[in-house]
């Protein structure tokens, strides 16, 4: 997460560049082609491969492909899910911010560290892409814990306030097992979100898609190292 989805903007960015100079270097160049539709004799056809959505193949598009292609453009999709997520990452820092006084283990205080630093980055990311589209962004107050605004309701696995009186109260290894098992379930809500959007035809804009993307990487891989915390501590 954090900083990891402005790369992906950039990167994205130039691949389009990339494959826009693609074509023009392709429109300049001879061979032994076989004869398109709308293509002079002699030239190469482009190929271009669009990737897919998470989990998802890519897919080599045809120049008439390229040509029906729809102008990016943000939807309703892209809105909801950007504003749901920015409630869903404050959840995540008022379960962090329980970490200090509640943990022994210095391995717990730093991965709470490192979520804190990077949700909080993205939720300024988030507000920032509503903002400049001038779509309402919920505003976050880490004295409550919480984001206030639109957009504000229970998003696939965030935690209810019974677990969350459960951690709150904890201590120890104790706690750490179930922030750990809690911060999972939390990760994989939001990898259900990125689902939705595409689900939803949402992500064709390129930073949304760019940022959607990144969370769903970063999520796998924050998961995947909390699970393995989990089970050195469950074993």
């Amino acid at each position: 997460m954090g900083n990891s989805a402005l790369r992906h903007i950039n990167r994205g960015a130039a691949c389009v560049a990339a494959a826009i100079a693609g074509l023009a270097l392709a429109a300049c160049s001879g061979g032994d082609s076989e004869q398109v539709e709308g293509q002079k004799t002699g030239e190469v056809a482009p190929n271009i491969v669009q990737p897919g959505a998470p989990g998802q193949p890519t897919r080599t598009l045809s120049a008439e492909d390229l040509a029906n292609l729809p102008k990016e453009r943000y939807i309703e999709a892209d809105v909801t899910f950007m504003q749901g997520m920015i409630h869903h990452h404050a959840q995540a820092l008022r379960m962090t911010a329980l970490v200090p006084r509640r943990t022994d283990s210095a391995e717990v205080r730093l991965l709470a560290r490192r979520i804190d630093a990077s949700q909080v980055t993205e939720i300024e990311q988030m507000r920032h892409w509503l903002t400049t589209r001038g779509e309402p962004a919920p505003i976050l107050h880490r004295a409550h814990g919480h984001a206030h605004g639109i957009g504000q309701g229970r998003m696939p696995g965030m935690l209810s306030d019974t677990q969350l009186r459960k951690l709150e109260g904890a201590r120890g290894a104790a706690f750490d097992r179930l922030f750990l098992r809690y911060m999972i379930q939390h990760h994989h809500g939001a990898l259900v979100m990125v689902e939705r959007l595409y689900a939803d035809n949402g992500g064709t804009e390129s930073e949304a898609d760019a940022f959607a993307r990144s969370v769903d990487a970063d999520q796998m891989i924050e998961i995947e190292r909390m699970q393995g915390m989990l089970d050195e501590r469950t074993r």
